[in-house]
C-alpha cells in the first residue's frame, strides 16, 4: 500500500430513537348507538354521535398511547371539566384516577385490557355527579416528565341524570315506569271539563336531534351555576323557572288573551320539539304562545330529556289561590256581581301540570317519590315565576309548610274562609286529576295521589262564595269564566219566581269564542221566605265535531298519515 494513499471504507450509524414521554395520540369513546356504552345507558335513541351517558353508571373507552404502557413507572388518569370556572371543591373538575380495581360509587377508572400501544379503560362516575357536558382531557407522567391531552370537542361527555342507578335521587325501580315516564317521547295530555275530558296526543321528542343541546342551553341560560346541575331539586327548580318568560327570557311567553298575532296559537302546538329548536336557535328568545298544557309538555320533554322521570298532570276544577289563604273566594255584590277587584282567586276548568319523581334528602323522611312542578306563570317563588318541586306526600298530608310551594299545590286541589259568608259548595275543586297510564294510551286517574278521599274532614276541598251586602235579590245570570282562559264574556239578569226553561244559541255566543272555548254557568238565589242564599257554578266546554278522513294506499301514505296525525291533535 501506498503511503499516501486513503483506504477505501463505509461508515454505517444507526440511530435509534426511544419516545422519552409517555402521550396520548386519540381516544375512541365507543359512541355507537349499537354498542355498549350507548344502549347500557339508555341512551341509544338521542340522535346524533354525541357521547350521552348517565351518571353512577360505567363506561368503556380505548387510549391510544405512543408506546405500551408499563404500569410500574407510567402514570396516567383523566380529567374532566364543566361550566366556565371548572373547580374541584365544586365537582365540575373530576379528576378520575386510575385504581387497581373498581368499587364504584364514585369516580374512577380501570386497565381492563392493553393490547400494544392500546388501553382499554372502563370508567365509573358518581352517581351525584353534576350533569351536562364535560371536557376530556388524558393526563400522563413517567420518569421523564408529564404530558397532556389537548381536549377535543368530539370527546366531550354528555353527563345525565340516571334513573337506573340505586344511587342517584331520580332512581325507580320498575323498569315499565322507567320505559313510560323517561324513554316515552309521545304522551297524551287531557283538557275540558271532569265531565267532558278530552285528550291531545303530544310529541315529546326528547331524543330528537338538537334537543339535548336545547336543553342545556336552558340551564346555561338561567345563570345558575353548573356546581348546583347535580341536585334533581334544583334542577327541576331551574327548569319550571326557565319555561316561562315574564322575568327571565324563558322558553315560552303566555298568552290566555285570545288575540295571538305574532306567535302561535296554543292549540295549534303539537309537541315541544319545534319549540325548543325554535328558542335555541334564536338565542334565547321566548317563543310565543303557550298555555298550561304547553308549558307542561315542555317540561316534560326536558326533564325526560335531561333523564329527570316526569309525567304532564291535569286537575280538572283547578283552584288558584292568589293569597295563600287556601280558599278559593268569589265575592260578589248585593246585585250578585262580581267585585273584580276582590276577585283574584280563580277556578280554572281544568290545569296543567308535571310530576317528577326524585328522592328528597332536603325533607323529612317519607316525602320522595313524586313532586308536583309547575312552570305555568301564576305566582312567584322566590323571586321567580315557578313552582314546586313539592312532594305529593306532603301535598296529600297537608304539610304545607314543607318546600317548595306546597300551600299553593295544596290549594290547587283543594280549597276551604272573612267578609259574609253565604254559601259554601264543598267538592268543587281538584276532580279526576290525570295523566296517561304506563305502557297505554289510557287515561289513569291519580287523584289519591294528591288528596284523600272527599269526607275527611281536614281534607274537604270547597270554594267560598262571599257578598258584602245583605239580603240579595233573587237572581239567574250566566258570568264570567273563572277558567283563566277568558272563554266568555256577557250576562243576562232574569227576575223570576217560576220554573227556568232558558237556553243559549250559537249566535249568542260565537263571537266571543276563543282557543279552548268553555263556558261557566253561575246560578244563584234567594228564599224569599227564609232569607237563605244558594249559589253554584257549573263549566263546560264546546266540543268540536269529530273529523272522519279516510285515507286509501298511495305513494304519499306516510304523509298522510302525518296529517291526520296532525288535524288530529288539533
Amino acid at each position: 500500500m501506498k503511503a499516501n494513499k486513503v483506504p477505501d471504507f463505509t461508515l454505517s450509524y444507526i440511530f435509534v430513537f426511544t419516545e422519552l414521554l409517555l402521550k396520548v395520540r386519540s381516544i375512541n369513546l365507543m359512541k355507537s348507538k349499537s354498542g355498549e356504552n350507548r344502549t347500557e345507558h339508555h341512551t341509544n335513541r338521542y340522535h346524533g354521535d354525541d357521547f350521552v351517558i348517565r351518571r353512577g353508571q360505567n363506561f368503556q373507552l380505548w387510549i391510544t398511547l405512543s408506546r405500551p404502557f408499563n404500569p410500574n413507572t407510567d402514570k396516567l388518569h383523566l380529567e374532566l371539566k364543566t361550566g366556565p370556572l371548572p373547580t374541584v371543591s365544586k365537582e365540575t373538575h373530576v379528576i378520575i384516577p386510575l385504581v387497581e380495581a373498581l368499587e364504584g360509587n364514585r369516580w374512577e377508572a380501570a386497565v381492563v385490557a392493553q393490547d400494544d400501544k392500546r388501553l382499554n379503560l372502563s370508567v365509573n362516575s358518581s352517581p351525584s355527579a353534576v350533569i351536562g357536558r364535560y371536557q376530556l382531557t388524558v393526563e400522563t407522567n413517567c420518569a421523564n416528565g408529564p404530558a397532556s391531552f389537548t381536549a377535543d370537542p368530539a370527546n366531550d361527555i354528555y353527563m345525565l341524570f340516571n334513573p337506573w342507578c340505586e344511587g342517584d335521587t331520580v332512581f325507580m325501580d320498575s323498569e315499565d315506569v322507567r320505559q313510560e315516564y323517561v324513554l316515552n317521547d309521545v304522551g297524551r295530555i287531557y283538557y275540558g271539563t271532569e265531565n267532558q275530558i278530552g285528550a291531545r296526543t303530544w310529541n315529546y321528542g326528547q331524543f330528537d336531534n338538537g334537543i339535548l343541546a336545547a336543553c342545556l342551553y336552558i340551564l346555561e341560560k338561567s345563570g345558575t351555576l353548573p356546581s348546583g346541575w347535580g341536585d334533581s331539586v334544583n334542577v327541576v327548580r331551574i327548569i319550571s323557572a326557565m319555561v316561562n318568560s315574564p322575568d327571565d327570557q324563558g322558553v315560552l311567553e303566555g298568552n290566555w288573551s285570545g288575540d295571538y298575532s305574532g306567535g302561535t296559537s296554543p292549540t295549534a302546538w303539537s309537541g315541544s320539539v319545534e319549540i325548543l329548536k325554535a328558542y335555541h336557535k334564536n338565542k334565547g328568545s321566548p317563543v310565543k304562545y303557550g298555555q298550561c298544557w304547553v308549558f307542561a309538555g315542555v317540561v316534560t320533554t326536558v326533564l325526560r330529556c335531561l333523564g329527570i322521570p316526569c309525567r304532564p298532570v291535569t286537575n280538572f276544577n283547578s283552584a288558584h289561590d292568589t293569597d295563600v289563604s287556601l280558599t278559593t273566594d268569589v265575592y260578589l255584590d248585593e246585585n250578585l256581581e262580581p267585585i273584580d277587584h276582590l276577585n283574584a282567586d280563580s277556578i280554572w276548568n281544568f290545569h296543567v301540570w308535571n310530576d317528577c319523581w326524585m328522592a328528597r334528602p332536603d325533607l323529612p323522611p317519607g316525602n320522595g317519590g313524586w313532586q308536583a312542578v309547575d312552570a305555568t306563570p301564576q305566582e312567584t317563588s322566590q323571586g321567580s315565576y315557578r313552582c314546586g318541586p313539592a312532594s305529593l306526600a306532603a301535598v296529600r298530608n297537608g304539610q304545607v309548610y314543607l318546600k317548595y310551594d306546597c300551600p299553593f299545590v295544596f290549594a290547587e286541589k283543594n280549597a276551604n274562609g272573612t267578609f259574609t259568608q253565604i254559601y259554601s259548595e264543598k267538592k268543587t275543586v281538584g276532580h279526576y286529576i290525570s295523566t296517561k297510564a304506563v305502557g297505554s294510551d289510557e287515561r289513569n286517574d291519580i287523584t289519591d295521589l294528591y288528596k284523600y278521599p272527599e269526607g275527611i274532614p281536614e281534607q274537604n276541598a270547597h270554594t267560598d262564595i262571599i257578598t258584602d251586602h245583605q239580603p240579595l235579590s233573587k237572581k239567574f245570570f250566566i258570568n264570567h269564566s273563572a277558567t283563566f282562559f277568558n272563554v266568555m264574556f256577557f250576562a243576562m239578569f232574569l227576575d223570576t219566581e217560576t220554573a227556568l226553561d232558558w237556553s243559549l244559541e250559537y249566535k249568542d255566543y260565537k263571537d266571543q269564542l276563543v282557543d279552548q272555548a268553555a263556558l261557566m254557568l253561575t246560578l244563584s238565589g234567594r228564599v224569599r221566605e227564609t232569607q237563605q242564599v244558594q249559589a253554584t257554578q257549573f263549566s263546560f266546554r264546546l266540543r268540536t265535531p269529530d273529523l272522519i278522513i279516510k285515507a286509501s294506499k298511495t305513494a304519499h301514505q306516510e304523509n298522510t298519515a302525518l296529517l291526520i296525525r296532525r288535524l288530529c291533535n288539533r
